[in-house]
């Protein structure tokens, strides 16, 4: 059952906040939904599940108009979090599960399985208001998958998690996407697209500006890519002659080469400068395209205002 969204529209004010946004994604496959904040991820998201009604363009799943009733089968996470925090942990689990048609026994045995793995367990009698954000968090993801969807959308699902907890829930969207579901997410965190997605859509100010197979965008973008891990001082890396564009961290950088421009000058450079410890011709990152694609168009002529009428909604 393939979820397709066509040329969809949605004006605020004076603000186009969606133009034009066209992707799919079919079972069993990852898509990503990336760009800055602000970009329009999330008026997107709200047009998909009939939140919000587009100004213009289609949302079909499986050949048919999304409706209310199909929008009760998706797992949904919004980007702003809304638990009864007074409430304890598993009743609210189980509240939300029944209102997707689970029964009572069965809403419990699953809520009890998925808080063992999301490490839970131990708080289920808790009340919410006394678990950290990152539990807050888990509890949401919980929520949204625990009724078994078929289709399932996360609106920066990641947000608040540390380390050890987005590998969980990288792990746990993997095995879904093993189980043919369907899955949107949005982010504007590179990293974790790149680990997860079989596909992207990169928007940035509501226009899509990259789209299709994470492999395919890469192979596009591909040039002379090297990756180094490094000891010392590497601002230099930024002025360095054969050097198109530099992304330095702590210890590692990626470099874009300029034309005729050869990793082996750049190496011989780098030697001299600080302890190389990895050196390797590399596909360019999705961090690297994201801050190429978004860049080239920060200078681009904005949309022309947009007359509506008075006392229309602001943009959420």
């Amino acid at each position: 059952m393939t979820l397709r969204i066509s040329n969809l529209r949605k004006d605020f004010s004076n603000v186009r906040a969606v133009d034009g946004v066209s992707f799919e994604v079919t079972p069993g496959e990852i898509l990503g939904l990336l760009g800055p904040n602000g970009a329009g991820k999330t008026t997107t998201i709200r047009i998909i599940l009939n939140i919000l009604q587009a100004d213009a363009g289609e949302v079909t799943y499986d050949g048919r108009p999304f409706s209310e009733e199909i929008r009760n089968t998706v797992g949904y996470l919004p980007e702003e979090r809304g638990l009864y925090r007074k409430y304890r942990l598993l009743e609210t689990i189980v509240y939300f599960a029944e209102l997707r048609g689970m029964a009572a026994g069965a809403a419990v045995t699953e809520a009890l399985r998925w808080l063992e793995r999301f490490s839970l367990l131990e708080y289920k009698n808790s009340r919410l208001e006394e678990l950290s954000k990152g539990n807050q968090q888990k509890v949401q993801v919980i929520i949204s998958i625990i009724h078994d969807p078929q289709l399932i959308v996360l609106d920066e699902p990641f947000t608040g998690l540390d380390p050890v907890n987005q590998i969980l829930l990288k792990d746990v969207l993997l095995e879904l996407r093993r189980n043919k579901k369907a899955i949107i997410f949005s982010t504007h965190q590179m990293e974790q697209a790149e680990k997860l997605s079989d596909t992207i859509c990169l928007i940035n100010k509501g226009r899509v500006i990259l789209s299709g197979s994470l492999r395919d965008v890469k192979r596009q973008h591909g040039r002379n890519t090297v990756r180094l891990e490094f000891t010392g001082d590497a601002s230099f890396l930024h002025t360095l002659a054969g050097v198109r564009k530099a992304l330095v961290y702590q210890n590692t950088a990626e470099l874009d080469l300029s034309d005729g421009a050869t990793p082996q000058q750049v190496l011989a450079q780098v030697l001299s400068r600080v302890e190389l410890r990895r050196f390797e011709l590399v596909e360019p990152s999705l961090q690297s395209i994201f801050l190429e694609a978004v860049g080239a168009r920060v200078e681009e002529t904005p949309p022309p205002p947009l007359t509506v009428a008075a006392g229309s909604e602001k943009a959420p």
